[in-house]
């Protein structure tokens, strides 16, 4: 009986393995093959944007403003705005963010609002930047007369990196094991002591690399600001006032007809990669040293 059962079932068992085999190569293949073709065009764009970037690197680019058409002139203005509108914007972003996320970790697990809290900074966080720009536009600069602003692009930026850090926040503190608030509780702490010297101590790695990738985010972003700090050709610290952004001039040079303006954009864009890259460097560094330190 074993034996005419083993003979019914051995074939059929060789057959299911070289389907699965064979489906196992087909697979792999096809996944190296998209990985090969994503990191040949990623060297690509960061190959030509080295090479069309690196000639506009020198001393100028962050000591003069940017310059009418046909003249010389740097960036010196527009990296000074989008510093100042990603500072607001972290300002703004990340008190609210840790708020919020610490919320929904601690006090909103298991109840309706805390679901309803966490699908709507889902749909926040996927949303398009346009349409918070747009939704900043109509609610702050229509509101002062059609006043663009730095402050309006930073409240644009800040809806950008709110999503991020409470995410980030509501999932790091769930990941502290539930031990530790025991502990605490049990010895008489408040809970706000709880989570302020236990659960934000254990957590921080993981808080912080959230609020740099969100920097990382910002950074970069263009629509949001064209609708609400515009752009500014000359130096300008006050915030209440129009102010130039290295998305922006990127935006508007690259597309003109003038050398010494494309320059410029190509100059900008190889900065604002390099920082990106030192910003999510910098992040993974925070992860790796937290997965260190918990093993």
């Amino acid at each position: 009986m074993n034996a005419t059962t083993a003979s019914v079932v051995s074939p059929a068992a060789a057959s299911l393995y070289r389907r699965r085999r064979i489906a196992n190569v087909v697979a792999l293949t096809l996944s190296c093959a998209a990985a090969l073709l994503g990191l040949f065009f990623l060297g690509w764009i960061l190959w030509t944007l080295v090479a069309k970037g690196l000639g506009g690197i020198d001393w100028a680019l962050f000591s003069q403003d940017t310059p009418p058409p046909m003249q010389v002139g740097g960036l010196r203005n527009a990296f000074f705005g989008s510093a100042v509108m990603c500072a607001i914007a972290i300002a703004i972003g990340t008190p609210l963010g840790i708020a919020a996320g610490t919320w929904l970790a601690e006090y909103g697990a298991g109840r309706k609002l805390g679901t309803v809290v966490r699908f709507v900074n889902d749909i926040l966080l996927s949303a398009p930047s346009i349409v918070l720009g747009l939704f900043v536009y109509t609610l702050v600069v229509m509101q002062s007369g059609g006043n663009f602003s730095a402050l309006a692009g930073a409240i644009s930026l800040a809806f950008i990196v709110l999503p991020v850090v409470v995410r980030t926040t509501d999932e790091m503190l769930r990941l502290v094991p539930s031990q530790m608030r025991e502990a605490a509780l049990s010895l008489g702490v408040p809970q706000w002591k709880v989570i302020v010297q236990v659960l934000y101590r254990s957590a921080s790695a993981g808080i912080v690399t959230g609020v740099l990738l969100a920097l990382a985010r910002i950074s970069g972003e263009t629509a949001p600001l064209l609708f609400t700090a515009f752009g500014n050709q000359y130096w300008s610290t006050d915030v209440l006032q129009p102010i130039a952004s290295v998305p922006v001039v990127m935006n508007q040079f690259a597309g003109s007809p003038y050398e010494t303006w494309q320059t410029l954009a190509w100059a900008g864009a190889l900065v604002l990669t390099l920082f990106v890259l030192v910003i999510s460097l910098l992040a993974r560094a925070l992860i790796l040293r937290n997965r260190v330190s918990h093993d």
